[in-house]
Order: C-alpha cells, then sequence, then structure tokens
C-alpha cells in the first residue's frame, strides 16, 4: 500500500515528528510505502509528489517547520481541483490514501475529500488548541513557550520603564494561548474572544496594577473584541479558505490605554515567532505517537476519521467531530485567571 502525506494550513512545531512517527512505524511494522506531498493540498493537485523513506524522516522529531513544505490551497479549487480530478491523479501515482496532517481548514477539505470518496485519515495540527475532537493539539505548547517567555522579557523592560506592555498572541477566534501564557507570565489583564471587554474594564485593571507599583502586562489573542465591535479586528484580506487573517488589535488597545490612563504603553505583536522554532518535549512526544496511530488506522483503513488525544490516550474520531464548533475556552478557566488580575 503506498500513502501520500501532506501538511497544510499554518506550519506548527512537531509537524516533522508526526512525519517521522508515521513512516518509522509504516515502514518497520506494516511494510507500507510513503510519498511525501509537497506543499500541502497544492501537491496533491498538481500532483507533485516524492518518496519518503526512513532516510528522509531520521533526526526530524526536534525540527521545526515541515519538510513537506505547505500552503493554504483548497483542493477543490482550480481546473484541475476537485475529488474526481483528485482521484484520478493518486491512481495515476497508484496512491492508496492520503494522511493530512492539518488545523480546522485542512480537516474540513479532508472531510469533504473523504465524503467525495477519496482515501483520507487525518492529524489533527494547531497552534491555537482551536479543534473541539482533541484536547490538546501540538504545537500548543511550544506557543506557549514562546508566548511566555517573550512576556517575561516584556516585563523586565516594562518595570524599567513603569510602562504598561500590551503582548498579542495568535490563537484566531479562541483564547488558550492568551490564557495559558498569560498565566505563566503573571498577566494584569487577558483579553481572549471568549470573553469580550471594554476599554474601561481594561484601563481600570492596568490602572490598579500600576497603583501598586508594578509596570502592567496585558495579553490579548488576537481575535478579541472589545464590547460594541461586531467582528475582530483584520486589516489583512482572507485566506485560501475565505477567512479572515486577524492581528493587530495589540496595536488598537495599546494607543487607547495609554490615553485613557496616562501610562505609557507599548505594544508587542508576537505572530509567526510562535509557530517557529523546536517543539516542546511535550510536543515531539505527542506529535509521535499521534503518526504511530496515524500508521495504525492506515493499515485498519479508518478512512474518514483523524486520530485525536483524549485524556491521555490517542483515539480515532470522524472529522465531524472535530469541525463546526471550536474548542473555546470555559468562562470557570478565564475565572481562574481572572482571580490574579490587576
Amino acid at each position: 500500500m503506498k500513502i501520500g502525506i501532506l501538511t497544510s494550513g499554518g506550519d506548527c512545531p512537531g509537524l516533522n515528528a508526526v512525519i517521522r512517527g508515521i513512516v518509522l512505524k509504516g515502514t518497520t511494522t506494516y511494510d507500507l510505502e510513503f510519498v511525501g506531498i509537497r506543499d500541502g493540498w497544492r501537491g496533491v493537485v498538481d500532483g507533485d509528489f516524492f518518496p519518503l523513506t526512513r532516510h528522509e524522516v531520521k533526526g526530524l522529531s526536534k525540527v521545526g517547520g515541515t519538510i513537506l513544505g505547505t500552503s493554504r490551497t483548497n483542493p477543490y479549487e482550480g481546473e484541475r481541483g476537485g475529488a474526481d480530478n483528485i482521484a484520478k491523479t493518486l491512481y495515476g501515482h497508484k496512491i492508496d490514501g492520503i494522511i493530512a496532517i492539518g488545523g480546522e481548514g485542512t480537516l474540513a477539505a479532508a472531510d469533504r475529500l473523504a465524503k467525495d470518496g477519496i482515501n483520507v485519515i487525518g492529524v489533527p495540527k494547531t497552534i491555537d488548541n482551536d479543534l473541539r475532537a482533541t484536547d490538546y493539539s501540538f504545537g500548543f505548547d511550544t506557543a506557549v513557550n514562546i508566548a511566555t517567555d517573550a512576556m517575561d522579557r516584556l516585563r523586565t523592560t516594562g518595570d524599567s520603564h513603569q510602562r504598561c506592555m500590551v503582548a498579542e498572541v495568535m490563537g484566531r477566534h479562541v483564547g488558550w494561548i492568551a490564557l495559558h501564557a498569560g498565566m505563566a507570565a503573571g498577566a494584569h489583564a487577558i483579553c481572549i474572544p471568549e470573553v469580550p471587554m471594554s476599554i474601561d474594564d481594561i484601563t481600570a485593571l492596568v490602572s490598579s496594577a500600576h497603583d501598586r507599583g508594578r509596570a502592567p502586562l496585558v495579553v490579548v489573542s488576537e481575535g478579541f473584541k472589545l464590547l460594541g465591535m461586531d467582528e475582530a479586528y483584520s486589516d489583512k484580506g482572507l485566506d485560501a479558505f475565505n477567512r479572515p487573517r486577524l492581528g493587530g488589535i495589540g496595536d488598537q488597545l495599546a494607543p487607547a490605554i495609554e490615553r485613557i490612563t496616562g501610562i505609557e504603553t507599548r505594544a508587542t505583536i508576537l505572530g509567526h515567532i510562535q509557530r517557529g522554532g523546536s517543539p516542546s518535549a511535550f510536543d515531539r512526544v505527542l506529535a509521535t505517537r499521534l503518526g504511530l496511530h496515524a500508521a495504525d488506522a492506515i493499515v485498519e483503513k479508518a478512512w474518514g476519521q483523524m486520530v485525536a488525544m483524549q485524556g491521555t490516550d490517542i483515539v480515532r474520531v470522524p472529522f465531524a467531530e472535530a469541525l463546526g464548533e471550536l474548542n473555546t475556552v470555559p468562562r470557570s478557566r478565564y475565572d481562574e485567571a481572572a482571580a490574579l488580575f490587576g
């Protein structure tokens, strides 16, 4: 059996560890043959494949990024897109199925292709931790560690000048990175999409911290909306799946905080630095386990499903369980953090 592996959507620490886990178990335990698919669904549509053997994956668990490349291509667009054309391409290269490693957009495309008769198995990937069917996604722990380290650094420069520092993190429409990194760094306010706040709410927390002699740290998720905002802030257009590219709310908050409180305020948008570098030990282990179980799923022909972490176990769930609703931050988790604000 020959299987294609692709990584699609935003890059993420741990992608290479998944690829390594799939290939090592698939080749040594099941005698499967693998091909790498370049640049996500773009490679499927264009038939851009290359052999993927044990040699190509050696030492990959600690390497960030993805050796396969990635893109946000929609496999149903373009003259060579669509399930019928993709089926012909796979048949021509004698590829029996695809393992798609990606987030919400990737898995939605995989689900649609599976329903149209393409053999697909999914592996969830997102630093945002927003997929409902898995308790944790690899890449999240690494992103939190990177964000926490950055905030620790912002705290020292803020303390030196008695400034308010605003740190914007990724997360799209959920606030997991902001919540975890903010708690770890001792933030005085954490702004997440699940809990809208007014600018007065935020400045009250900033002033409270400043009055105690602290340099306030405000952590904001890119998808956060102030009360009265209809949509999350975005001025970067849409991606290939027609979703807004978020980012920049930190630059909107900082001048408002300074104007209202009189406290000198600076914003730092961490952006893609959260996606880069080597994965944490937790993410290496999780990604490897998901890869090993994906190889099992191929042999058992569990098409139309994805592997996921529930508790400490790796299980299989239908694509539909990961799609539709996001894995949002429960109010109880936010209230835990809010006890430390101000």
